[in-house]
């Protein structure tokens, strides 16, 4: 919810009123940036989430994830699973996943864990599938001398990725980004990096740099290659093209954390 008055009304006689009209203006144009640089420097979720990321075996029963209130007010959480689309209402999701508690107050310095069951199979039984775990914390009415109109209040809403595993899938996670094939080609007149995934697993990958003709091109930008897929990483330099070209990427492991790799593009 967001309430807030910005402006108010003061006396002005008419001389003065035409006299300052450009500076009223200014000033009200770099009060605005200033209120909205404040928010923007101040504003940040209490509630953390210890993971980036969840990966639900076949085998296993649930998974959890602890949810810690570092701030100095209590806080209401909601959580619900999705498909991958942000903007799916949680009453219209239909996924073979529930979360409980999906509504839990968490007091300053508290925890809270949340459990996630399976309720059915996914339609995948060849490959790992990819959900979204959604945390939403809202923060609690002001009251008090806090209250008033004069307030900016924010909900914040943290999503990470939920990967469900299939028993008997061919290879390992952790060989995956290894197995990524390349291939040097254009997207709207500019060089691209085709990416192809040909194993049971995601990739996500935090950067790609390539190195041909004693030239660089990069690509700074995450994105997650589902198994199977193929995409086209639009890169920044330009690149020749004439001669053997080095792929060096990083990605992420199933602890959030980085690991490097360098393979030859076709």
């Amino acid at each position: 919810m967001v309430r807030f008055t910005m402006f108010r009304r003061f006396p002005f006689c008419r001389a003065q009123a035409m006299n300052t009209r450009l500076t009223f203006k200014s000033l009200l144009y770099a009060g605005a940036c200033a209120i909205a640089l404040t928010c923007a420097v101040a504003a940040h979720a209490s509630v953390v989430i210890a993971a980036t990321r969840l990966v639900y075996n076949q085998k296993e029963s649930e998974v959890t994830v602890r949810l810690t209130n570092a701030g100095q007010s209590p806080a209401l959480v909601q959580a619900w699973i999705d498909k991958g689309d942000p903007k799916a209402a949680p009453a219209s999701i239909d996924v073979p996943f529930t979360v409980t508690p999906p509504v839990s107050r968490i007091d300053p310095g508290k925890g809270q864990t949340l459990r996630i069951f399976r309720m059915g199979e996914p339609a995948a039984k060849d490959h790992e599938s990819v959900y979204w775990l959604n945390v939403l914390e809202i923060p609690p009415e002001a009251t008090g001398e806090q209250a008033g109109d004069n307030k900016l209040q924010l909900a914040f809403r943290t999503r990470i990725k939920l990967f469900y595993r299939p028993d008997g899938l061919q290879g390992r996670a952790e060989e995956a980004p290894a197995q990524l094939t390349w291939r040097l080609t254009t997207k709207n007149g500019h060089s691209a990096l085709e990416s192809h995934n040909p194993t049971a697993y995601s990739v996500s990958l935090t950067g790609v740099d390539v190195t041909n003709g004693g030239k660089t091109a990069v690509f700074d930008d995450g994105v997650m290659i589902l198994p199977g897929e193929t995409k086209a990483l639009p890169l920044k330099g330009f690149l020749p093209g004439s001669a053997a070209s080095t792929v060096r990427y990083k990605a992420l492991n199933d602890y959030g954390g980085t690991v490097q790799g360098e393979t030859p593009a076709r």
